[in-house]
C-alpha cells in the first residue's frame, strides 16, 4: 500500500505547546499559566446579540466576504483606531479566526519557493502555514536587549531575492513585545525599498499599555504592501466565537476571498452578528480587560524582581517572557521540573522557535488569584534552584 500522507505535512512537528496541557488536564490542583486565551466571559451584550440573531432566524450563509454590516464596523474601527481607511466591499474579509486569515493570505500570494520571513520568537502558526503555501520559511532571530523588537538591519540582513514576505508579529505572542511608531518606519523603510508585502498579525492590539497601538498599514507606502490581520479573540473574550479579519490592497483580497469561498464558504452568521455589536459597543469592556491585564503584568515585573528572576518589560498582549538561562537548564527542562513538582504548567520559549531557548512564556489571562498561587510556587522552585546552585 502506498504511503497515503504527504510529507510536507509529516514533517511539521506538533504544537509544541500541547504538551505541557496533557499533563495539566489529569493532574490533581494543577495551575496553568500557558494558555492564551482570556479568563473573562463574552461580555453579556454581545452574547446578548448573538443570542438575538439565534431567535431571529439568522442562521443562512452570509455573503463569502462576511456581513456589509460587519465590514463597515471593522472599517470604522481601524479608522478610528489606527487611522487607516479601507473600502468594506473590496479591501475587507470576515475570517474563521485570525488564523485562517494567516493561512489563506499566504497561500494567495505565495510562489513555491518564495521565502517567508518569520521573526522568532511568535505564534506557532506561522512557519507551518508558511511551508504549507509552498514558501520556504526564514526565522529572524528576536534578541532580549532590544526587547524582542525587530529591527531595521536585522531586516535588511535576513532579505534575499526571494524574499516575497514579511510577517509582522506584534504585539507579541509569546514575548509580548510592541513595535513602536519609530521601530516601524524604520523597517518600512527597508521593505519598500526591497519591494516586499507585510502580513501584519495585529490580534493584541487593543492589549498595548504604552501608548496606543501603531499599524504598519498607516507608515505612509505602507498600506497597499500590508495585509492587516485582527480579530475578536482576544480584545473582546470571544475566542469560541471564532471570528477574525483580513484588510488589504483589493488584488490581493480578491484571491483570498476565491480561497475562503471553496475552503470555509463564510464565517459564522451568528458570530458575525455578535462582533458587529462587539464593534459599536465594545470599548468600554476592552479598557476594563486591558486595564486588567495591566494590574497583572504590573504584579508580575514586580514578583519577578522580588525573586531576582530578569526579564524585560513587556508592554502588549498578556503573557511574559522571563529568562532561566542562569540555572543551567534548558527551557523544556525547567518547565517539566516545574510542572513535576510543584504542578504549575508554564510554556518552554523554544515551542515558539529555537531562539526561545533560556526563556518561558507565563500567560497572564488569569485571575490575579490564581496568578499570585501560581508565582508563589514559582518562587518556591526559584529559591529551591538557587540553592542547588550553591
Amino acid at each position: 500500500m502506498r504511503n497515503p500522507l504527504a510529507d510536507k505535512v509529516v514533517e511539521i512537528k506538533p504544537s509544541g505547546i500541547r504538551k505541557f496541557f496533557d499533563i495539566v488536564s489529569e493532574m490533581k490542583d494543577a495551575i496553568s499559566l500557558g494558555v492564551g486565551e482570556p479568563d473573562f466571559d463574552t461580555p453579556w451584550h454581545i452574547r446578548d446579540e448573538g443570542i438575538n440573531s439565534l431567535e431571529k432566524g439568522r442562521t443562512f450563509y452570509t455573503s463569502n466576504a462576511g456581513l456589509k454590516e460587519l465590514k463597515l464596523e471593522i472599517t470604522n474601527y481601524l479608522k478610528r483606531r489606527v487611522n487607516v481607511e479601507y473600502d468594506y466591499n473590496k479591501e475587507v474579509l470576515v475570517t474563521v479566526g485570525g488564523s485562517e486569515a494567516i493561512d489563506i493570505a499566504l497561500r494567495a500570494m505565495i510562489n513555491p519557493g518564495e521565502e517567508v520571513l518569520i521573526p522568532q520568537p511568535s505564534y506557532v502558526s506561522y512557519e507551518p502555514c508558511a511551508v504549507l503555501a509552498g514558501a520556504v520559511p526564514v526565522t529572524i532571530n528576536l534578541k532580549a536587549e532590544n526587547e524582542f523588537r525587530l529591527t531595521a538591519q536585522e531586516l535588511l540582513d535576513a532579505i534575499t531575492d526571494k524574499t516575497k514576505i514579511l510577517i509582522l508579529p506584534f504585539p507579541n505572542n509569546p514575548t509580548g513585545a510592541i513595535m513602536e511608531k519609530e521601530d516601524l518606519e524604520a523597517i518600512a523603510k527597508v521593505i519598500i525599498e526591497k519591494d516586499i508585502f507585510v502580513i501584519s498579525d495585529e490580534i493584541y492590539s487593543e492589549l498595548t499599555y504604552k501608548g496606543n497601538h501603531v499599524s504598519i498599514a498607516s507608515i505612509p507606502g505602507m498600506q497597499e504592501r500590508t495585509i492587516l490581520i485582527n480579530g475578536f479573540s482576544k480584545s473582546y473574550a470571544m475566542t469560541g466565537w471564532r471570528l477574525g479579519y483580513a484588510c488589504g490592497p483589493a488584488a490581493i483580497m480578491e484571491q483570498m476571498v476565491k480561497i475562503h469561498q471553496f475552503a470555509i464558504m463564510c464565517a459564522p452568521t451568528t458570530s458575525q452578528y455578535a462582533a458587529v455589536e462587539a464593534l459599536r459597543n465594545g470599548d468600554e469592556d476592552v479598557a476594563e480587560m486591558r486595564e486588567a491585564y495591566d494590574q497583572r503584568r504590573r504584579y508580575l515585573m514586580h514578583a519577578f524582581k522580588e525573586m531576582g528572576l530578569p526579564c524585560f518589560e513587556p508592554y502588549g498582549a498578556f503573557y511574559v517572557f522571563p529568562c532561566i538561562k542562569e540555572f543551567g537548564m534548558t527551557s523544556d527542562e525547567f518547565a517539566t521540573r516545574f510542572l513535576e513538582e510543584e504542578k504549575v504548567a508554564v510554556v518552554p520559549g523554544t515551542a515558539f522557535g529555537d531562539c526561545g531557548e533560556g526563556f518561558l512564556r507565563i500567560s497572564y489571562a488569569y485571575s490575579l488569584e490564581n496568578l499570585k498561587i501560581a508565582i508563589g510556587r514559582l518562587a518556591n522552585f526559584v529559591k529551591r534552584l538557587k540553592e542547588e546552585q550553591k
